[in-house]
């Protein structure tokens, strides 16, 4: 019996310490977890700025000479001077090549000396018709003669104006054996060597002049931008900015000049012609470019980098620093566009206050932070790291964001 009893309390001692070992684990581990949540996350933030914002448009483009001309003979001859080389820079009016004029010099010969011979006897005629004339009345000669004389000096001066078209065409061909640039512009490598026959039916060039001051550039915008662009086109002109291929180097900067009058149904693009000065000759036809058509500045607008912008089921959030509380609120906000590393914000925030810009995953609402400025800025415990600073625009390129529903906190 006593034995019995001994043995009874013995289990229960043994269980109570059991159960009060594991009732101390289990706070332990509460405590431990508690802990846990209330524990500062380290983030980084950046504080929203106000500055100006430009909208840009970007395309796809190919530079495109002005005007390119073929220059060819335009009379037959033995090419006997090249005055020009090859890369020239030549002015409107500048001798370019010479073919031999000898032939067209002793044509011009011939055709006075025909033209001196019709008008000594056109005025022989004139003369005999005015003797005439006098002789009819008195009944010396019929009237019958008169008109006979009269059409012979009719036809004389035909022969004489024929002599001296003949002339003139001679004349024009002489001008045409000098061969001048017809525009301003930069010639190519030379197509026919001096001391060839050339022909006006050749279907070869002598060389080709293509004008690169200035020059064109076409690029492709999708039909969705056209009408933006027309309607600001038409209260301003507005500036191209033409990039290397890779995107890196700005090459020009020029003015829009118009919109194709239709839109390719392949690719729903439509076409737009830019002018540039291209004084520095940093364009050259058939260039392959990236262009920039600056469609509007937005003024004021309040910015943050783009980073700090989140997505959520009911819309676009940003997690605000509360200096006092050391807090990260989740704020529903409105993204009007995005350019580059920025993104401007029409609702729901305001310039200065602390955006988060890393360590997002790890928050929540209302969550407790220690944060710092980014960009190796001051630490911000205990309501110490209110910096002033505007995000930095690092990209050109920019477009117009869907405004979302926000999301709510």
């Amino acid at each position: 019996m006593h034995k019995t009893i001994k043995t009874f309390i013995s289990l229960s001692v043994g269980s109570f310490i059991c159960f009060a070992w594991i009732g101390c684990n289990s706070v332990s581990t509460q405590q431990k977890a508690s802990a846990a949540t209330t524990r500062p996350v380290s983030v980084t933030v950046a504080k929203a700025g106000r500055q100006d914002l430009p909208v840009y448009l970007t395309g796809l483009g190919s530079v495109t000479a002005s005007n390119t001309v073929s220059i060819k003979s335009r009379v037959d001859g033995q090419l006997v001077t090249v005055a020009f080389k090859e890369g020239q820079q030549v002015r409107k009016g500048d001798l370019l090549a010479v073919i031999d004029p000898r032939p067209f010099e002793v044509q011009l010969s011939q055709a006075q000396a025909q033209l001196f011979k019709d008008q000594a006897q056109l005025h022989d005629a004139k003369l005999n018709l005015d003797r005439f004339t006098g002789l009819v009345p008195a009944g010396i000669i019929s009237q019958q003669q008169l008109d006979t004389q009269h059409a012979l000096v009719d036809q004389l001066e035909g022969a004489v104006r024929s002599d001296q078209a003949q002339i003139d065409n001679v004349k024009l061909q002489l001008i045409y054996c000098h061969i001048i640039a017809p525009i301003s512009g930069r010639i190519g490598l030379r197509l026919v060597d001096s001391g060839n026959m050339v022909h006006a039916s050749d279907p070869n060039a002598l060389l080709v002049i293509t004008q690169v001051e200035p020059i064109a550039v076409l690029f492709t915008l999708p039909e969705d931008n056209l009408p933006a662009v027309a309607q600001h086109l038409k209260q301003a002109p507005l500036q191209v900015e033409a990039y290397s291929r890779d995107d890196q180097t700005k090459l020009a900067t020029g003015t829009l000049l118009t919109i194709d009058n239709e839109i390719d149904p392949a690719t729903g693009t439509g076409r737009l012609k830019a002018m540039f000065d291209n004084k520095d000759g940093s364009l050259w036809p058939n260039q392959f470019v990236n262009v920039q058509l600056l469609l509007e500045v937005r003024k004021n607008s309040t910015v943050v980098p783009n980073v700090a912008v989140q997505h959520g089921p009911q819309g676009t959030f940003v997690y605000v620093v509360k200096t006092e509380s050391q807090t990260a609120e989740m704020r529903s906000v409105s993204v009007g566009l995005t350019q580059g590393n920025l993104a401007a914000i029409t609702n729901g925030l305001a310039p200065g206050e602390l955006v988060v810009t890393d360590g997002q995953d790890k928050l929540q609402n209302n969550s407790k932070v220690d944060y710092q400025m980014g960009g190796g800025g001051p630490k911000g415990k205990s309501g110490a790291g209110s910096q002033s600073g505007t995000p930095q625009s690092g990209a050109r390129t920019s477009r117009i964001a869907d405004s979302g529903t926000p999301a709510s906190s």
